[in-house]
Parts: C-alpha cells; sequence; structure tokens
C-alpha cells in the first residue's frame, strides 16, 4: 500500500519557510499539511494566512488544511479560494456539518474531517459517506510533542472495515513515529502527517527520512 507523506508544516522551520516547503517537495512529500487554529477550539494558535499562502506558491503538491477552529463552515470558501485541495474541519465544532462537507464539495474540493481522541465513531458514522478523507487525532489537538494515545488503534481498526464501504482514505495525525507508520499502515491507514517524531528536527535530510518510511512495509 502507498504510504501518503504529510509533513505538518507547524513543524517547520519558519525562518525558512520557502526552502523547507522546497526541501520537502523534492524529498517527496505527497500532501503539505497546514493547522490553523483559533485559540477557542484548542488552546493555542497555528500558522497564519500569509504561511497557507507561502507554501502553495512554493508548491505544486497538494496542499490541505486542517480547521481546529469553531464555525469552520466561515472559512472554507476563503481556503479553497486560496488553494486549499483538501480541507479537514472537526464535526465537534460545526453544528452542521454534513452542509459544510457539501460547501467544501461546491468547491471542487475534497472533503475531509478531523475526529479527537475522544470522539466515538458513532457520531460521525452518518457522514462518513460525505468524507473524502478520513483524520484520525492521535493526540489531543493544539500542541505538538504530545504522546501517541493507543486507545485510539482499535478505533482505526473500526474505521477500516467501513472503509471499503464508504471509500475515504484514513489519515492519522499525531505523534506518528517510522514505527507506528509500519503498524498503522497495516491497519488500513493511508496518510501520515509527519512531525517532530518522525520528520523534523533529525539528522538525517528530508530525502532519506521519506524514502525510508515510504520503503518500509
Amino acid at each position: 500500500m502507498n504510504k501518503l507523506i504529510c509533513p505538518s508544516m507547524m513543524c517547520a522551520d519558519f525562518s525558512q519557510l520557502k526552502e523547507e516547503v522546497q526541501q520537502l517537495d523534492q524529498a517527496g512529500t505527497d500532501i503539505f499539511h497546514i493547522d490553523f487554529m483559533d485559540g477557542v477550539f484548542v488552546p493555542n494558535f497555528g500558522m497564519g494566512l500569509q504561511d497557507f499562502e507561502l507554501i502553495r506558491k512554493s508548491t505544486e503538491k497538494l496542499v490541505d488544511v486542517h480547521l481546529m477552529i469553531q464555525h469552520p463552515a466561515e472559512y472554507v470558501e476563503r481556503f479553497a479560494d486560496m488553494g486549499a485541495d483538501i480541507i479537514y474541519f472537526h464535526p465537534e465544532a460545526d453544528q452542521h456539518p454534513a452542509r459544510t462537507l457539501d460547501k467544501i464539495r461546491a468547491k471542487d474540493k475534497k472533503a475531509g474531517i478531523a475526529i479527537n481522541p475522544g470522539t466515538s465513531i458513532e457520531t460521525i458514522q452518518e457522514l462518513l459517506p460525505l468524507v473524502d478523507y478520513l483524520m484520525v487525532m492521535t493526540v489531543n489537538p493544539g500542541f505538538a510533542g504530545q504522546k501517541y494515545l493507543g486507545y485510539v488503534d482499535q478505533k482505526i481498526e473500526k474505521l477500516a472495515t467501513l472503509k471499503n464501504q464508504h471509500h475515504y482514505e484514513i489519515m492519522v495525525d499525531g505523534a506518528i513515529s517510522s514505527e507506528r507508520i509500519r503498524n498503522l499502515s497495516q491497519k488500513g491507514v493511508t496518510g501520515f502527517v509527519l512531525g517532530t517524531s518522525a520528520l523534523f528536527g533529525k539528522e538525517q535530510s528530508y530525502q532519506e527520512i521519506i524514502t525510508q518510511l515510504k520503503g518500509g512495509n
């Protein structure tokens, strides 16, 4: 199974962001992952609109945006018009998630939902036929450097059994190490959002790391 490698750009070196994007692009990145936070839904602030614009202009690869915000529908059109290819939001933060998914699709973008570790499949099951990507948070969202929450594995396995029925791709985000990429890819996970656990701040080059991650079973 092909593994989609998705660098979490919140972990990149902001003093040379364009160079970081170019190096990651050449190294085999599949999707650039951009976190957008409001300080309300999660107690932190992520990247800014200018960061998104710079990354979008610096690569022809797919770029996603992860809206960790209240009232995400209000930002769908803005990010779609700025060039996001995939738009994730949290149904926990949206009173009308099905309507927001329709709004994303109406802009001819891929629709994604992200679900927190404590969110049950039952609460989002009706949305599964409407999504292209389903991102499972394996840490509580908002901060880098947290520990992987092993109890989420059971949820991933259940979602994998529903995957063929609904045709979405399963992504994971949070403390994803190279070992977890191997294990989770065998459970049916397609895409991996990578931060400091596997990609950033290492002695190896991005090229070496991504080549190894894609080559492992």
